[in-house]
């Protein structure tokens, strides 16, 4: 093992993966399942039409709590946290002064806090960013040492409710508590992949025994990072450091959804979140929007993978770029997202995207590529 490779960390299903036949990448400081001997490809049908069973153990799970607990959290998400349900899930960006995205993240409230889902690489600075905002007002308790599991597919309810048999209770964005051989397991009907599926979290100690009780039912297989990536951009899903960054706001990455009408101009709780300035301001259109996140399909069978520099047919000069991108496997032809001034960024508009020193025709195309099958009850 080279040097570089043994100062990554390793997830508590480590040595599965390595029994399972997995190949390995490094990804945010962690060796990690990039496939199978089977294949991305098969990996990705499998989720499509059965379950398919993910480590993500390299993110990082924050417990927020205490009676101030929400209105701290609303300083620094522009989400509705204080009507938030019990035992309901939110999608929510953490922003900076500026408006630009520090991190996009999952948050449920639970019977006693919340709990907050991460992304890997920006999990310490995530941690740091919120105990200085807003540490004095909750406690904040990272369990970075949790396992995260995910079983995504058609068939991840049929088989997870053999262990947890109140999984088919949930509807998507929802969560609850279950027991498991003693083990408490927190659960989310939620997801990276379009389908319908769960998130664990659970002890590190009982996730190679849960994950194995997961892939002895007949629909389960183990998947890797590069089908999660394809599942997820065929879903029109960011993944922070390639389609949003410190550099993006929530209004050009197309996420305003993600900011309810409460925390916009007019709302109860109007503003008051980082960023709120510039942000709201983009969203009435007093403030500038210079680019747009869009959809890309190419009309040639070339593959156009970040960072593709995008120009106008008839203009060599850059306007934008690629972002993310690969050959979809569900719908076999070239697909991506990418950045394009809003002039550009309308359903129909025929862009070139510069491959290898040759141009290539897309055209820009709604979002999402393949339509979620979500289950919403």
């Amino acid at each position: 093992m080279s040097a570089a490779a043994a100062d990554l960390l390793t997830t508590a299903l480590h040595a599965l993966h390595e029994e399972l036949g997995a190949r390995f990448v490094p990804f945010a400081g962690y060796a990690m399942p990039v496939q199978y001997p089977e294949g991305l490809l098969r990996e990705h049908q499998h989720v499509r039409q059965a379950a398919g069973l993910f480590d993500v153990s390299h993110m990082g799970q924050i417990v927020v709590s205490g009676a101030q607990a929400a209105a701290a959290l609303e300083t620094v998400l522009p989400i509705d946290v204080l009507g938030l349900g019990l035992h309901r899930q939110r999608y929510g960006l953490l922003l900076a002064d500026d408006g630009g995205i520090l991190d996009d993240l999952m948050l449920v409230r639970r019977d006693h806090d919340y709990l907050l889902v991460v992304n890997g690489a920006c999990k310490h600075a995530d941690l740091a960013h919120l105990q200085a905002r807003i540490g004095a007002h909750c406690t904040l308790t990272p369990q970075f040492e949790r396992a995260l599991l995910a079983l995504q597919g058609p068939l991840a309810a049929q088989a997870l409710q053999q262990l947890l048999p109140q999984a088919q209770e949930l509807v998507f964005m929802t969560g609850l508590t279950a027991l498991w051989h003693g083990v408490e397991v927190y659960l989310t009907r939620s997801g990276y992949t379009g389908e319908d599926g769960f998130e664990m979290s659970l002890p590190a100690e009982a996730a190679p025994e849960f994950a194995r009780a997961l892939l002895a039912q007949p629909e389960v297989k183990p998947i890797g990072l590069g089908a999660r990536n394809s599942l997820r951009l065929e879903a029109g899903l960011c993944l922070y450091g390639n389609d949003i960054d410190r550099s993006t706001t929530p209004v050009e990455a197309n996420l305003a959804w993600a900011i309810p009408k409460v925390r916009r101009s007019g709302g109860a709780r109007a503003g008051g979140f980082a960023g709120a300035a510039r942000v709201l301001g983009q969203l009435q259109g007093t403030q500038p929007v210079t680019r747009l996140r869009v959809g890309l399909q190419a009309l040639q069978r070339v593959p156009v993978r970040e960072p593709a520099p995008l120009h106008r047919p008839d203009d060599p000069h850059p306007i934008g770029q690629v972002t993310s991108g690969l050959l979809s496997p569900s719908l076999d032809v070239p697909i991506a997202m990418g950045y394009v001034p809003p002039a550009c960024a309308a359903p129909g508009t025929r862009l070139h995207a510069l491959v290898r020193g040759k141009p290539v025709p897309m055209e820009v195309v709604p979002l999402p590529f393949v339509p979620p099958r979500y289950h919403r009850g």
